[in-house]
């Protein structure tokens, strides 16, 4: 299993190699992404897959000193959830 960056995605490999789950971003003005998608493959979800790839998309925000605007329906359930994503929410 790994988690790679590529192009506007964190995308989540099985060990076969396969693509298990992905989050997506997009630009939005300066210093703003926007998280519009996560999908995780049926039988992999409840496994904290998409949790992962949404930490994966935090940190590459912190490094790069973005925030992040939550369309995603499960981002902007975990920002208002978890307060140690409001440094990087857009919205907080």
């Amino acid at each position: 299993m790994s988690i790679n960056k590529q192009g506007n995605a964190f995308i989540y490999t099985k060990d076969d190699g396969c693509k298990g789950g992905e989050i997506t971003f997009k630009p939005q003005g300066d210093n703003i992404i926007v998280a519009d998608h996560t999908y995780v493959d049926q039988p992999l979800r409840g496994r904290g897959i998409a949790g992962k790839l949404l930490n994966a998309l935090v940190e590459y925000a912190r490094s790069e000193n973005l925030k992040i605007k939550a369309q995603c329906s499960y981002v902007a359930t975990a920002f208002a959830r978890d307060d140690r994503y409001q440094d990087v929410n857009a919205d907080a």
